[in-house]
C-alpha cells in the first residue's frame, strides 16, 4: 500500500525510532502512573514495546494481514511484568491506545484525496489490531494478577508462615498443595536501597537504574509476605504489613519492587522452583527447598548466587545461610539476621557470610562482663579518630603499612609514627601477637557495646 505515492510500511520502519521517542513523550505527559516508572523502565521495556508495536504495524501493513499469537507474544509479557509492578490495566490500555493512535496518523497524515481507499484500509486494519492487542495484553494482565493473588492467598503463604514460627507442619498434606521440604536452605538478605527507590523518594524524577536481568518470578510479594500476615518475623529482614516502598513515592514503589523482583527470580532460577520468600525493600527471609547443603564456593555455589542476585537487582546484597531441617528454620533464621546485623556494625562488604565468617564477632556480642573492658582498652584513642582509622586500616589491610599509607593518602612513615603512638597511648601495638589479639577483640567489643 502506498500513500503519496511511497510505500507506508517503508515509511512507517524508517520513522519508528522518532515515531518511539514522541508516543514515549505522550505517555509520560499523560499518565501519570508511566511518568513514576524507573529511567530505565522507560528507555528499556517501554520503548521496545511501542517500537515493536510499530514495526507490526508495518508489516501488518505491507502484507495486508492479522497480527499472529507470536508476534503478540511480547506485549503479553509486558502485560503481565507490569501487573507484577501493579500498574493499572486501564492505564496500559489506555497506553496502547495512544500509540495506535499517533501511529494511524503517522501513516495517513502525507494522504492525498485520491488515497482515501488504502487510508480506509488501513484504518480497518489498525483497528483489528488495537482488538488484537487489548485481547492479549488484557488477558496477560489478569493470569499473571490471578497468580500473584493466589500465590498470596494460597497455601505456599501458609507454608512459609508456618515455617518462619516454627508451627507444626502435619497440615501440609493436600496432593495439590505445597508441601514441605526435608531440608530448607535459609537466606536473610539485606538488601540496599536502589538508586531509583533514593531518586523517586526524594523527588528528584527517575534515576537510572544499573540492574539487569529478567522481571518475572514467583513467591510472596513484597508487603504481602508470611511474616506481615502471620505476625512474625525474619529478624533483620521483617516484613512489614505494609509493602515495599511504604512512605515513598510510587515510582520509589515500582523501583523496589522491581529489585525484590529479580533477586526473587534469580532464586527461582537457581532452586529450579519458586522459593519460599518473605522480602520487602530492605530485604528480608527466602527459603529454597534443597536435598543437601549446597557448595559454598565453585561455579554454581552460594556465593555466586548471591553475586548475580545482585547484579540483576543492581544493588549491593548482604546475605547469610545455613541449611536445616524444617524444625530449625526460626532458630537459623533468628542466627542468620545475627550474622547480618554484625556484618553491617563491623563495616564488613556485601556477599555472602556463614558463622564461622564471623566466629570472634559473634561470640563477643554475646552478653558479657568482659565485653565493656575489652572496647576500654582503645579508651584512650577515643579522642583521636585519626589513630584509631589508622588500626582499623592496618588490621583490614594486614598490617601492610605501605597499602596502609596509601589508602589513607599519607606517607608510610605517618604510618609507623601513628603506630608507635597508638602503642605509647594504650600499651598495645598491632607488631606483638598477643597484643593482636587484644586489640582486634577490642575493636570488635566497641562496635557491640
Amino acid at each position: 500500500m502506498t500513500i503519496a505515492g511511497r510505500p507506508v510500511a517503508a515509511r512507517m520502519r524508517a520513522r519508528a525510532p522518532a515515531l518511539t521517542g514522541r508516543v514515549v513523550a505522550r505517555l509520560l505527559s499523560d499518565l501519570p502512573v508511566y511518568a513514576d516508572l524507573p529511567r530505565e523502565e522507560i528507555s528499556g521495556d517501554i520503548a521496545d514495546i511501542v517500537q515493536h508495536n510499530l514495526r507490526l504495524f508495518a508489516d501488518i501493513v505491507e502484507y495486508r494481514r492479522h497480527a499472529t499469537e507470536a508476534e503478540l507474544a511480547q506485549q503479553r509479557d509486558s502485560a503481565a511484568q507490569r501487573a507484577e509492578e501493579g500498574v493499572p490495566l486501564d492505564a496500559i490500555l489506555t497506553a496502547y491506545q495512544v500509540g495506535t493512535a499517533m501511529c494511524w496518523q503517522e501513516a495517513a497524515k502525507e494522504a492525498l484525496p485520491g488515497d482515501l481507499p488504502v487510508v480506509l484500509e488501513i484504518t480497518d486494519r489498525i483497528m483489528v489490531l488495537q482488538r488484537q492487542l487489548t485481547s492479549a495484553v488484557s488477558g496477560a494482565y489478569l493470569e499473571a494478577r490471578r497468580i500473584l493473588d493466589s500465590q498470596e492467598h494460597g497455601g505456599r503463604h501458609a507454608l512459609m508462615a508456618a515455617l518462619l514460627a516454627g508451627e507444626p507442619l502435619d497440615r501440609f498434606t493436600h496432593p495439590t498443595g505445597p508441601r514441605p521440604a526435608a531440608r530448607y536452605l535459609a537466606l536473610t538478605l539485606a538488601l540496599a536501597p536502589h538508586a531509583d527507590e533514593l531518586a523517586q523518594s526524594s523527588g528528584a524524577g527517575m534515576g537510572s537504574d544499573s540492574g539487569a536481568g529478567p522481571e518475572v518470578g514467583a513467591g510472596v510479594e513484597p508487603g504481602s509476605g508470611a511474616g506481615a500476615e502471620s505476625g512474625t518475623t525474619s529478624g533483620a529482614g521483617s516484613v512489614s504489613a505494609s509493602g515495599a516502598g511504604t512512605g515513598r513515592g510510587s515510582g520509589a514503589g515500582v523501583a523496589a519492587r522491581r529489585k525484590i523482583r529479580r533477586i526473587r527470580t534469580v532464586l527461582d532460577h537457581y532452586a529450579g522452583t519458586p522459593v519460599l520468600t518473605a522480602l520487602d525493600t530492605s530485604g528480608g527471609t527466602v527459603l529454597l527447598p534443597v536435598e543437601e547443603p549446597p557448595e559454598w564456593h565453585g561455579p554454581g555455589g552460594l556465593c555466586v548466587l548471591i553475586d548475580e542476585a545482585a547484579r540483576a537487582a543492581g544493588v549491593p546484597v548482604t546475605a547469610a545461610a545455613e541449611t536445616v531441617e524444617p524444625e530449625a528454620v526460626p532458630a537459623a533464621v533468628a542466627r542468620n539476621s545475627e550474622i547480618v546485623d554484625l556484618v553491617a556494625r563491623t563495616g564488613r562488604p556485601p556477599g555472602l557470610y556463614r558463622l564461622a565468617d564471623v566466629l570472634l564477632e559473634y561470640q563477643l556480642s554475646r552478653p558479657s562482663e568482659a565485653l565493656p573492658g575489652l572496647a576500654r582498652l582503645l579508651g584512650p584513642l577515643e579522642t583521636k579518630p585519626e589513630l584509631l582509622h589508622t588500626l582499623e586500616t592496618y588490621l583490614e589491610l594486614g598490617l601492610d603499612r605501605r597499602t596502609t599509607a596509601a589508602a589513607l593518602h599519607i606517607h608510610p612513615n605517618t604510618v609507623d609514627y601513628r603506630i608507635r603512638r597508638i602503642d605509647r597511648l594504650t600499651g598495645l601495638s598491632p607488631s606483638r601477637p598477643a597484643d593482636l589479639q587484644h586489640i582486634s577483640a577490642a575493636l570488635v567489643a566497641r562496635r557491640s557495646v
